[in-house]
């Protein structure tokens, strides 16, 4: 694979951690520069991690890794939409957390699909710290974007901004099941 073909591969990685990233954006009032930073490397981090974690485990475990990451993905990424659509009919806003329980969940659940990636790395002719370097600094950048890009957005509409954006992670987490079961 060349550069350009994992800088693409990069960006479509990076399109959950994006969009989780706008939904958190939405739902803080103030970001501080450490939000930033705190978003770009739970989620660039895990998208680097999980494709190395797959490319070595591939060869052994790719029939049980490719048969329940869509139900991964999808049980948290609806459970996070659910919490997120629930909170958004409360006054307070308590999904604007940036530690590390809040934040676990939402980097694993925007990277099982990354873990598939690296499986299938396993078989083909990858450099696979190239790949997953291209793959944590792209996620990294756009998580950033996303966070700032909600942010804006969640200021004028937050309340709505918080609906919408736990109706995108539950429709993001069947969206995903139904790709996987051959549905879509």
């Amino acid at each position: 694979m060349n550069l350009i073909e994992l800088f693409i591969i990069g960006v479509g990685l990076s399109m959950d951690a994006f969009a989780v990233s706008v939904c958190k954006g939405l739902s803080t009032r103030k970001l501080r520069s450490n939000n930033y930073l705190t978003v770009g490397v739970y989620f660039g981090g895990f998208q680097a991690l999980m494709p190395l974690i797959g490319y070595y485990l591939g060869y052994y475990f790719k029939n049980i890794i490719t048969d329940f990451d869509h139900w991964i993905a999808f049980i948290l990424l609806g459970f996070i939409g659910v919490n997120m659509i629930m909170e958004s009919r409360k006054e307070e806003n308590l999904d604007s957390r940036f530690d590390f329980k809040t934040m676990i969940p939402l980097a694993v659940a925007t990277s099982i699909d990354a873990l598939a990636i690296g499986v299938t790395f396993a078989f083909l002719n990858v450099n696979i710290f190239l790949a997953i370097s291209i793959i944590g600094c792209t996620t990294f950048i756009l998580s950033m974007i996303g966070l700032k890009v909600g942010n804006i957005f969640g200021k004028k509409y937050k309340q709505r901004a918080e609906l919408v954006g736990g109706i995108i992670l539950v429709l993001m987490g069947i969206k995903i099941l139904l790709e996987h079961l051959g549905i879509l």
